[in-house]
């Protein structure tokens, strides 16, 4: 599942990278996977919105067996 959720982190990464942010897979398990915001998307206001509806929505789409998406510092 880990490399699955790589290969849909890379598709979002590009969107992340043009506003001066970036994603880094930090673990998956158990249906949750956990990831670190960077750059501008770190300090960003609207990074729980861009994780909730750009990432975990892409993440799910790829990958169906993912319950959940969370950011850790």
């Amino acid at each position: 599942m880990k490399e699955q959720v790589e290969e849909a982190l890379g598709k979002v990464r590009p969107f992340l990278l043009a506003d001066g942010g970036d994603i880094e897979l930090v673990d998956v398990k158990d249906g949750i996977v956990e990831v670190r915001l960077t750059g501008a998307c770190g300090h960003c206001p609207m990074s729980e919105m861009t994780l909730r509806q750009g990432v975990e929505r892409a993440l799910k789409e790829a990958v169906p067996d993912i319950k959940r998406v969370v950011a850790v510092n």
